[in-house]
Parts: structure tokens; C-alpha cells; sequence
């Protein structure tokens, strides 16, 4: 199953909302992992080497970041851009779908934006 890192900012309803319908879903968040504060490169190197992919809202500065490394060669275990727009249980079910049915390694070098549809 895909572990995933939820960024600073990442919604906490959701987050509660996921882990209530998939309690078995490996999922921390930054300040959960010592990380608040961290700027998006760091966040992205810690994801990297805890093999996590990140949810985040933060299309602004956190892609560009992860385009960075992708283009560096460097290790990106993905990230999903889940629009602020969307309803609370239309991500949850986005993210329950990725994390039920993804590999470890599946979303590498990946940015991929919610929905996926």
C-alpha cells in the first residue's frame, strides 16, 4: 500500500476522514513528523528518503519543487494536488482509490492532480 505525507497545510478534515474509512492507511502528517515549518525542498527530501508520497493543496510553489527533483534525477515518491475546491469526501474517495489500489513505487517522479478523472 502507498504511504502517504500530508503537507502543513493539507486539510485535516480530510485527513481525519480517510483514516476513519481506511484506519490501515499509512498516512503521518508534517506536524505529526516533526516537520512543521519545513519549506516545500525539505519537505519533499524527507518524503523522498520516507519513501511517502505528499498530499498537499499548495499548487503554487510545491510542484515546481517536485519538477525540481524529478528533473535532478533526484528521488520523488509523488505528490497529489487535491483542489481546495473539491468536496471533503470526493477526495477522501480519491485517496482511498490511490491508496487501496497503488503499489509502493507506482506514483514515483509523479504529480498528479484531484480528481483524477
Amino acid at each position: 500500500m502507498i504511504r502517504f505525507l500530508a503537507d502543513e497545510n493539507f486539510n485535516r478534515a480530510i485527513v481525519r476522514g480517510l483514516l476513519r474509512r481506511n484506519p490501515a492507511i499509512d498516512l503521518v502528517t508534517a506536524q505529526g513528523a516533526g516537520l512543521r515549518g519545513m519549506d516545500d525542498p525539505g519537505l519533499l527530501d524527507w518524503a523522498a528518503a520516507a519513501g511517502r508520497a505528499v498530499l498537499s493543496h499548495d499548487v503554487s510553489t510545491l510542484v515546481g519543487f517536485a519538477y525540481d527533483r524529478v528533473r535532478a534525477g533526484l528521488p520523488m515518491p509523488g505528490v497529489f494536488e487535491a483542489a481546495r475546491s473539491m468536496s471533503h469526501g470526493a477526495v477522501i474517495e480519491e485517496l482511498l482509490i490511490i491508496a487501496e489500489c497503488s503499489q509502493p513505487g507506482e506514483w514515483e517522479g509523479q504529480v498528479r492532480y484531484l480528481p483524477l478523472r
